[in-house]
């Protein structure tokens, strides 16, 4: 009984017998980060030192066994040194991962008896769906699709063993080579998100509670402008599993394409988008100027840009404001208005059908042209 006593007051730091006295070994929980963390590394652009593998050098040798002293030489060519490749993936949203310096793998010297080094590996370095690659200016590739590879810096060939220099003339040959060094470049990466449909609108018009309502998206929502700095992507998803893609873009001000406010760091990201779809506040005065300052804005930035197909959403419905105003902008506007609230979800299946036509209709004209439309 008092060896009990003694272990009661004076427990083992750790025991596998008593299941009093045993450490609780249960793993902590990681404290959730939150969106506003997750988002503040957000990147798109990066500039990149790429280096191919250096290629293996040649193998030296001669083959030599009792009874077979001058067997010639045998010595193997070395293996070529690996790509670095760059390959978009849909799970990437972001260049944040992208560090400033790739090295290729390296090729393996070739040996004895004519055995060949082995080649490097490819380096894979993931990036987002929608990166452009660009060299001193010039585009050298535009990554649009999910799995589109890039050669970023081409592996350097491996060197020659003195086998390949046999000849009638030499036939014991010392010479060999090394292997080549790898291709050496400067690349600058720019993302441009490649979304189906891309909201439009000023700061605080609701388009972060817009795309939280038709998609799983998480966008910081509060009740002061410029809540959103980064963009988001959401995915609607219709019962015959075609899936929408939203991009709900920072708010733009006037002077955007003058780079004021976010400017042009983000217009940049409506450039891949098909569709538009302008986000306006119902309860502030006159919101067809809203409708017009937006249009001025992307028409300066790129001719042609206001022409795309587009939709207007008149946004905050709820308001007793707003349903004065509403009748007044459909009559100053030739497009299509939908009234409805990100906050009740008041009348958002009419949106979700008429997402749906504009992205029947970019299929359509994409498989008409021969070309493969952008799916998710």
């Amino acid at each position: 009984p008092w060896k009990l006593v003694l272990l009661l007051l004076n427990p083992p730091a750790f025991s596998t017998t008593c299941a009093w006295c045993a450490k609780d070994r249960r793993l902590r929980q990681k404290r959730a980060i939150s969106e506003r963390q997750l988002t503040r590394y957000f990147v798109d652009q990066r500039k990149v030192r790429v280096v191919g593998g250096r290629g293996g050098g040649g193998g030296h040798s001669f083959y030599s066994e009792p009874r077979k002293v001058f067997g010639g030489p045998d010595g193997g060519n070395g293996g070529d040194g690996g790509h670095v490749i760059f390959k978009a993936d849909q799970q990437m949203k972001s260049l944040s991962s992208v560090i400033p310096f790739y090295q290729g793998f390296h090729g393996e010297r070739g040996g004895s008896k004519n055995c060949y080094g082995a080649n490097g590996t490819h380096m894979y370095i993931k990036v987002p769906v929608g990166t452009l690659v660009k060299e001193g200016g010039r585009v050298v590739a535009d990554l649009t699709q999910h799995g589109a590879e890039c050669i970023a810096a081409y592996g350097g060939a491996g060197g020659k063993g003195n086998r390949f220099f046999l000849s009638n003339e030499n036939r014991a040959p010392k010479l060999f080579t090394p292997g080549e060094p790898g291709q050496e470049r400067v690349l600058h990466l720019e993302l441009k998100t490649a979304a189906h449909a891309g909201l439009v609108g000023f700061p605080n018009a609701g388009k972060s509670s817009l795309l939280r309502a038709i998609s799983r998206a998480k966008p910081a929502v509060a009740a002061y402008p410029f809540t959103t700095l980064n963009p988001h992507v959401g995915i609607v998803h219709y019962q015959d599993y075609e899936q929408v893609a939203v991009a709900d873009i920072p708010g733009l001000i006037k002077g955007a394409h003058q780079n004021r406010g976010l400017g042009m760091a983000f217009l940049k990201h409506l450039e891949r988008c098909r569709f538009l779809l302008y986000v306006v506040d119902l309860s502030v005065p006159q919101p067809w100027i809203q409708l017009q300052d937006l249009k001025n804005e992307l028409e300066a930035y790129e001719k042609g840009f206001s022409e795309r197909p587009c939709v207007v959403i008149g946004n905050k419905i709820d308001l007793a404001h707003s349903r004065i105003n509403l009748p007044l902008l459909r009559e100053q506007v030739p497009e299509r208005v939908i009234a409805l609230s990100a906050l009740t979800g008041n009348n958002l299946e009419e949106l979700l059908l008429h997402l749906r036509e504009l992205y029947d209709t970019y299929v359509r004209t994409e498989q008409s042209r021969g070309q493969r439309p952008v799916k998710w």
